[in-house]
């Protein structure tokens, strides 16, 4: 297969883990899809998980991530970037998508461990209170499900937590490959060319 086309191959897949990674990190800022805990939140409140607010998504698996796939892209279009110098260029920019999508890997792994912000009630306390109950747990409560229902409040917020936080990481980890095969494939491509019938060195 020439370098152009893997280029193609990868910088689609790219493109869509990209906005799953956005989308699911603008999600996770409305608990039980209400806007009233963000907006305390904003007020002084603490309502949102702490590793929401990283914006691992939108910065790391989003941004980061998007920037090279557009470059990537462009490498496979016989057009400005579809030379040596494209490809060699790829390598940097395949580089950075490698960073973004370890930072949006390493905060999906951080709010998978720490578990959700929530209204919890403390065995030995009466009176519920907002906090991360899990945080202390280092991820042993996504094995028990039954430590889920200390959450009072939002409903249902640890299975919106441990799912979109699970996606976040699947997504992340699929980039960092993607993109560390890029960086393989722009060099091939840089030494040997992109399969183009003309190229502009």
């Amino acid at each position: 297969m020439c370098t152009g086309a893997c280029s193609k191959l990868i910088a689609i897949p790219l493109y869509v883990l990209a906005a799953l990674s956005m989308i699911c990190n603008l999600v996770l800022f409305f608990p039980g899809l209400d806007t009233q805990y963000a907006a305390q939140d904003r007020d002084g409140l603490p309502r949102i998980t702490e590793e929401v607010k990283y914006m691992g998504g939108v910065i790391g698996g989003g941004i980061m991530v998007l920037i090279p796939a557009i470059h990537i892209h462009l490498t496979s279009a016989n057009k400005c970037c579809a030379n040596r110098c494209g490809m060699f260029l790829s390598i940097g920019f395949a580089a950075a998508g490698v960073v973004g999508a370890l930072y949006s890997l390493c905060i999906a792994a951080l709010g998978l461990a720490n578990g959700p912000m929530c209204l919890w009630k403390d065995p030995n306390n009466f009176l519920p209170e907002w906090g991360m109950p899990f945080a202390n747990s280092t991820g042993s409560y996504l094995g028990d499900r039954t430590t889920w229902d200390v959450c009072i409040i939002p409903e249902n917020v640890v299975e919106f937590n441990v799912g979109l936080f699970s996606t976040l990481l699947v997504a992340a980890c699929v980039e960092l490959v993607l993109c560390l095969i890029q960086m393989v494939n722009g060099l091939f491509g840089c030494i040997c060319g992109t399969c183009g019938s003309k190229e502009v060195l």
